[in-house]
């Protein structure tokens, strides 16, 4: 039995579907088990699953009953309320890292971040590396995986770009030089990834960095997702402490904001993997960040862009499935 935190989510529900396919138990632990239920129970196979909360250790303990390993994907890149990076993102980690301890779960897969570092000044990326060191200090069998920006149908990057755009007639800002860069790599390869480091020892007390098959500055993959909506506009760059100010204020007013902090502060950190595990270890082929991959971006429409960042359901979400082969 394999146990995925945050298994409803983006990463986690597809996870799901890799292992079920594969013949895998799954016990997915999941906030809110009815959209659980209307998300996950259609894949089929052998999932159970379970409510639970990573901030409540006492959800943890009989969620662990019987597991074998953990893949820990909860994660929060914005704020809201008391989902803080301290309460979510460390503390969070710890309480599963104890849990999976007293169970007697060995083996542990964390989803940290590529850029992730204790030491920084930028919260976010703190307190994932926070998260990763205790991981690291755990004693457990392992492995830690950090991917540059994962994109795919529902990512939280690459799509807030797409709808941006749809919002902005003639002229798009772009944020700072635009030369921050990044690999952006495919939902379905980082979740490929994460299937087989189960079963491979080889990656066990290993952090392993996940990129696409090429770097790109941000300002490429604004016009790759203009291409891909067959949008022109003309691109302003925008210094980031004039943006701040807005991005406050947008924090602030809006439920699900397009920019936040810690995005203004990825852009600050070398998002490239320095060695990428997708090809050197996996010996496998990235799927590229082409406009030919991105098609489901023109379902998104304006009306649906609006709503979206306030927070409300939209109609034109794309499949949160993974992209045919």
């Amino acid at each position: 039995m394999i146990l995925v935190t945050g298994a409803s989510g983006y990463v986690g529900h597809n996870l799901v579907r890799r292992l079920v396919t594969a013949g895998h138990p799954v016990r997915a632990l999941v906030h809110n088990p009815d959209k659980a239920q209307a998300r996950l129970g259609a894949l089929g196979g052998p999932i159970e699953i379970v409510q639970g909360d990573v901030t409540r250790p006492e959800t943890l303990a009989p969620a662990m009953q019987g597991v074998s390993a953990v893949v820990h994907l909860v994660a929060v890149a914005i704020e809201h309320g008391s989902a803080t990076y301290e309460r979510i993102n460390f503390q969070g980690t710890v309480n599963v890292v104890d849990a999976a301890q007293a169970a007697g779960v060995r083996r542990l897969i964390n989803m940290s971040q590529n850029g992730a570092d204790s030491a920084l000044p930028y919260r976010f990326l703190a307190s994932k590396g926070r998260a990763q060191d205790a991981v690291a200090a755990s004693g457990l069998d392992w492995t830690a995986l950090r991917p540059s920006v994962i994109w795919g149908p529902q990512d939280e990057f690459a799509n807030v770009l797409a709808r941006l755009i749809r919002l902005t007639p003639l002229v798009f800002p772009v944020v700072g030089d635009g030369q921050a860069r990044f690999q952006p790599v495919y939902v379905g390869d980082v979740v490929e990834v994460i299937a087989r480091s189960l079963d491979d020892e080889r990656t066990i007390g290993q952090e392993l960095g996940l990129g696409g098959p090429e770097v790109l500055t941000y300002e490429q993959i604004v016009r790759r997702v203009l291409a891909a909506l067959g949008a022109r506009r003309a691109l302003v760059h925008v210094p980031v402490p004039l943006l701040r100010p807005v991005v406050k204020l947008m924090a602030l007013a809006l439920p699900n904001p397009p920019v936040t902090a810690s995005l203004l502060d990825l852009l600050k950190v070398d998002n490239a993997v320095p060695h990428n595990a997708l090809t050197e270890h996996f010996q496998m082929t990235p799927r590229p960040f082409v406009p030919e991959n991105l098609g489901y971006m023109r379902r998104f429409s304006r009306t649906g862009s609006i709503k979206r960042f306030l927070g409300q359901r939209t109609a034109d979400e794309p499949d949160i499935e993974l992209l045919p082969s």
